[in-house]
């Protein structure tokens, strides 16, 4: 199973993952949103059990038939200092750069942001989800965009357009494919704990990095 944060994420990736796991049958699961600020640390784990569990159901699967939970999600800048995120009275949502938060309401950004960035340590220590399925989350900086198209601030327009154009350009190319995801300078992909120590430095949870391209590096 992949879960995912929205249809174009799905879009961009569902075709691709099936290509790359060609031997398994891969489940590729949209949340709708981000699970990361929904519920507090001590809850996250049951939170993304249930998740799997929940859907599990709807295909007839148990515990035993998975190989893998895939997890990915968007840091948005969770790690950076609080005065990083900076008060603009013209921005009507959350406007990212490379530097900082650029919001109307940066007390409300720095909460989201201290509750999604324990959510996510928490997440990256986890080694099994519903008790004893094997788990790994893995990160896209500043998001699914940036990472994959070098695009900040997308609207809902251009990551659909964005996601079926990428899809397009690697649905025959598997191995161009896992190369952009392990060979670019955004690839965080030589060691699982190491990158997440990484992503939590400075303000690199809001540059373009993700170590998805671990994932492709275990499974070949």
């Amino acid at each position: 199973m992949v879960i995912v944060e929205g249809p174009s994420d799905d879009e961009a990736l569902e075709l691709l993952f099936n290509r790359i796991y060609d031997q398994n049958v891969v489940h590729v699961e949209i949340v709708h949103g981000d699970i990361t600020t929904t519920t507090d640390s001590a809850h996250i784990v049951a939170k993304i059990g249930d998740f799997v569990r929940i859907r599990s159901t709807r295909y007839f699967l148990k515990q035993s038939d998975y190989q893998e939970v895939i997890h990915l999600v968007d840091t948005d800048g969770c790690f950076i200092p609080d005065s990083s995120v900076i008060l603009d009275s013209s921005a009507e949502k959350p406007f990212y750069t490379e530097q900082g938060i650029r919001t109307v309401n940066p007390d409300g950004i720095c909460f989201r942001n201290r509750k999604k960035r324990d959510n996510v340590k928490r997440l990256a220590s986890l080694n099994h989800v519903w008790r004893s399925i094997p788990y790994s989350v893995y990160y896209m900086s500043c998001n699914l965009d940036h990472v994959l198209y070098n695009k900040l601030n997308s609207t809902d327009e251009d990551k659909e357009r964005d996601a079926i154009a990428f899809a397009k350009k690697y649905k025959d190319d598997v191995p161009g494919f896992i190369a952009y995801m392990t060979k670019s300078d955004f690839s965080v992909c030589e060691d699982y704990r190491k990158s997440w120590n990484y992503i939590q430095e400075d303000r690199h949870s809001l540059k373009r990095h993700s170590n998805l391209g671990i994932a492709f590096l275990k499974s070949s």
